[in-house]
């Protein structure tokens, strides 16, 4: 497996270990190297930097990460690397991208002697990616080249199943497949193919309207998309995964945006969800921006514009509603916000990358022709991509897996076993 591919999957998982209260001692090789991987990226930019330590303070706590006693850890493993170096008031980061991050993580997650299973669900993801497979045959394989007794297999893919390192559709072992949610394939998923192949032909002309409109303008606000399918079909196609939904919330409530799965996939490696999540947030906001925000604030006369200016490195603004629409993506440090005169700021890209992902996704049509009816604007205050749609719906069990209560109990007694 290539060692950017690997790392991927290290990201991913840390991510949904994260969401499991049981699952980091479990796997804690992998929550250590994704956590580590997460907060290098948000560190870092495209350029060699310098920060304050209240502002790596700061960016720990966006990240989730206790600053008291989880940032000193990752920031000692970090400078061990030779990744950052610290002094007494602040750390210097080199220039980073997400597929050297990507290295760092593979290269964190092999020192720390990971356990078997943990290794086994890397493989389990990447498995599931090439095509979706059958419970049964995914038994095999792990059993085959994990060396686990059937007793461990069944217990490692229901946690993994759990925790969301795979998804999971079937209602029987014998029916039942495992797949990646991030690569949906019309015939690769039974709940999907269901949804799609029970649409009427008046749904279907409705779901290809959207579509074309989709692959003209690369952004559609959620509620212009409801208008044209309907909101049961609406909610049927986000579920199937057909629809991807990105939501960015302020003062007002929250604001939706509609994006094709494809939109993004075909650019980037689908497993990289940091990149993409972003760069879609960076294209909501300035779907936002451009067709919510009075001219008196700074209305985005021409997205291609912008992103043209940012990804050659120039600072734009100043405008009041740069201050409010990207506090997010300032949060992710995938811009820097620099404040001028009259509560107005300036604005600039840290990770070009982002910025150039985005600009694709909007240059593939005319994204101005778009006209969006929705409510008043307000300040940005946070992002979801699709996947938190997908985690609110998923069971968060938390029931831990049989090998992890006997390894704690076996330590605690002394190495005798329960």
């Amino acid at each position: 497996m290539e060692k950017t591919i690997k790392g991927a999957w290290i990201v991913h998982h840390s991510r949904k270990i994260s969401a499991d209260t049981s699952a980091p001692a479990e796997y804690s090789a992998l929550d250590e190297a994704g956590k580590a991987a997460e907060l290098l990226m948000r560190l870092g930019e495209t350029n060699e930097s310098n920060l304050k330590n209240i502002e790596v303070t700061a960016i720990a706590k966006a990240a989730n990460l206790n600053p008291r006693t989880e940032l000193p850890h990752f920031i000692s493993l970090l400078k061990a690397k030779r990744l950052i170096d610290t002094s007494e008031n602040e750390i210097q980061v080199l220039g980073v991208n997400t597929s050297n991050v990507l290295n760092h993580a593979a290269d964190i997650f092999d020192e720390a002697q990971p356990e078997i299973h943990e290794v086994a669900a890397i493989a389990l993801g990447e498995l599931a990616s090439s095509e979706p497979i059958a419970l049964l045959d995914a038994k095999s394989y792990i059993g085959d080249n994990f060396k686990m007794g059937e007793i461990d297999v069944n217990d490692f893919l229901r946690r993994s199943s759990e925790i969301g390192f795979v998804d999971q559709e079937g209602d029987s072992t014998s029916n039942t497949l495992l797949f990646n949610g991030n690569l949906f394939k019309r015939d690769a998923v039974q709940k999907a193919a269901r949804v799609l192949s029970a649409l009427s032909s008046t749904e279907e002309q409705k779901l290809t309207e959207v579509n074309h409109t989709l692959k003209l303008t690369g952004c559609l606000y959620a509620t212009s998309c409801e208008q044209i399918l309907g909101s049961d079909l609406f909610e049927k196609l986000k579920a199937a995964g057909v629809l991807e939904v990105n939501t960015v919330s302020n003062e007002q409530g929250d604001h939706s945006f509609v994006t094709l799965p494809g939109a993004f996939h075909k650019f980037v490696n689908p497993l990289v969800d940091d990149t993409f999540d972003m760069a879609k947030a960076l294209v909501s906001a300035l779907t936002y921006g451009m067709q919510l925000r009075p001219s008196s604030q700074g209305r985005i006369i021409s997205v291609d514009w912008i992103l043209n200016a940012l990804i050659s490195g120039r600072t734009i603004g100043p405008a009041t509603a740069i201050g409010a629409d990207y506090r997010v993506l300032e949060q992710r440090r995938v811009i820097k916000l620099i404040p001028a005169d009259k509560n107005m700021f300036r604005m600039k890209l840290l990770k070009k990358e982002i910025g150039q992902l985005a600009l694709k996704v909007l240059t593939c049509g005319d994204a101005n022709a778009e006209a969006i009816n929705a409510p008043p604007s307000a300040p940005m205050t946070s992002y979801h991509g699709p996947e938190y749609a997908r985690e609110k719906t998923r069971k968060n069990q938390t029931l831990p897996s049989r090998r992890h209560t006997h390894d704690i109990l076996s330590a605690l007694r002394g190495g005798r076993g329960i």
